[in-house]
Order: C-alpha cells, then sequence, then structure tokens
C-alpha cells in the first residue's frame, strides 16, 4: 500500500513510576507513528526516559483508568490508536500480524484484539484464566473507545466488526508476590465501592462460593493445573481477590471503610 494512504499509528500508554518498565515497552512501539505518554504524577524517572525514546509526554491527574486511557487516545495525533500499559509490550509475532493489517489499510475491522500472556515468576502462563485473555487493543478512536462509566477493570469496544490477530501481547504485570498482593487488594477495593455505588449487594453465598468457583475455572476447567506451581499459586491468590472483593462489599454495606 502507498504510504500516503498506509494508516498512522499512535501508540498510547497511561504511567507512574514505570521508570524500571517503560523502555522496554515504548522499544516495542517503535513501527508505530507516535507514542503518547499520560502520566499521572511519577516520583521517578517515568517521563524523563519517556521522552528520551522519543514519546510525547503529558501529565493529567489520575482520576481513574478508563479516563486516563482515554484523554490518552483524545491526546493522540492519529484516529489508528494502540493502547498498552506500561507493563505491557508487544511480540514480534504481534507487530508482524499489526503491521500486515496496517498495510491493509485496517479495511478488515473497526478494531483488533489479540492475546495476553501473562509472564509469572519467571515463566508465561499458557493455561487457565492468564491465557489467552483476549484484549481488544487497537482501534479506530472514531469508531470506539474506553467506554462505559466503570473506572476498574476497563475495556475498549467498538461499532462493527472487531478481528483477532496472531500473535501474543506480553504482559509482565507482577514485580514480586508483594507486588501482585497489593495490587490486588487495591483492585478488589475499587471493584467493591464500585459495586456499592451501582447498588450491588453482596450475600453470604457470594463469599463462599464466588472465589471457589472462580479457583475451579480457572484450575481444573481452563486447565491451569498445566501451568504447574505457577498455574496453582496463580489460581489462588486470584480466588483470594474475589474473596476480598465480596468482603469489602460486605464491610461497605454495614457503613464500615474497608
Amino acid at each position: 500500500m502507498p504510504e500516503t494512504t498506509r494508516p498512522r499509528l499512535s501508540a498510547c500508554i497511561i504511567t507512574r513510576d514505570e521508570a524500571d518498565r517503560i523502555e522496554a515497552c515504548l522499544d516495542s512501539l517503535a513501527f508505530c507513528d507516535e507514542i503518547v505518554v499520560v502520566d499521572s504524577g511519577s516520583t521517578d524517572a517515568t517521563r524523563e526516559l519517556a521522552a528520551a525514546k522519543g514519546a510525547r509526554v503529558l501529565t493529567q491527574p489520575f482520576d481513574g483508568y478508563r479516563a486516563q486511557k482515554d484523554f490518552a487516545v483524545q491526546s493522540a495525533q492519529h484516529d489508528w490508536v494502540l493502547c498498552l500499559d506500561a507493563d505491557e509490550r508487544v511480540t514480534p509475532a504481534l507487530r508482524a500480524s499489526i503491521e500486515a493489517a496496517r498495510d491493509a489499510g485496517f479495511a478488515a475491522a473497526s478494531g483488533f484484539r489479540f492475546a495476553r500472556a501473562t509472564e509469572y515468576f519467571g515463566a508465561f502462563l499458557r493455561h487457565g484464566n492468564a491465557y489467552p485473555d483476549r484484549v481488544l487493543r487497537l482501534f479506530d478512536r472514531r469508531r470506539g473507545g474506553w467506554r462505559g462509566a466503570r473506572e476498574i477493570h476497563e475495556h475498549a469496544s467498538v461499532d462493527g466488526v472487531a478481528v483477532t490477530l496472531a500473535g501474543d501481547l506480553e504482559h509482565r504485570a507482577y514485580r514480586s508476590l508483594g507486588d501482585q498482593l497489593r495490587r490486588l487488594e487495591n483492585y478488589a477495593r475499587l471493584m467493591a465501592q464500585d459495586m456499592h455505588a451501582r447498588g450491588r449487594r453482596a450475600q453470604v453465598w457470594n463469599l463462599l462460593l464466588n472465589p471457589f468457583w472462580r479457583f475451579v475455572r480457572g484450575y481444573l476447567l481452563r486447565g491451569g493445573f498445566l501451568d504447574g506451581w505457577r498455574g496453582l499459586v496463580f489460581a489462588w491468590i486470584e480466588a483470594n481477590y474475589v474473596r476480598q472483593k465480596f468482603v469489602m462489599l460486605w464491610l461497605l454495606e454495614r457503613g464500615y471503610k474497608p
């Protein structure tokens, strides 16, 4: 396809204190025409490192994950956007798929999704609830975006067809077990607050059965056990996240701060 008709592509990333991971993320996006980094007050060298890699760095107070990602998308110069978190990297196989779709003018769809592979204590999980975890991250902002009112566990959607591309998005989510536990506790709190605001109520069976079902679904039905001890640890901690979420909702209903 001639260069004049090949769609231009903006990469959009939100950050806060990601100095140890932002460079690898940006390196994987070198094929994009521009990279927009929206930072919400990093106290490390995230912004300086991103700027040194050629990114256009903006500062925006954090008002929720969805709102922050939408701000990044709206700040891009081009209508086709590829959205990543700082702990994610485009693999060579995924880049090849994106480039092929781009050479075809992105004509097949309004958006594209792809599998996300999570690195967990030295290996990538390939089963259970962790994989393939397909996410829609490449889209035409004129026909889609980060929609909805929920600011946590946000997702993009498009009007029209969404096509799955080959290749994985690498997700290097957790720096340590402590980092994972702290992050999931924060997510559980945000989810409980969101559910409480929408009138959702926690029942006793939510505290007992929902965590059990999350474990059974991921570890047994979806084959998480095939990832060995990593699959067991991941499934157990996921179940605990669900338990925390409903316990916090239970407390909020009774006027207590979780």
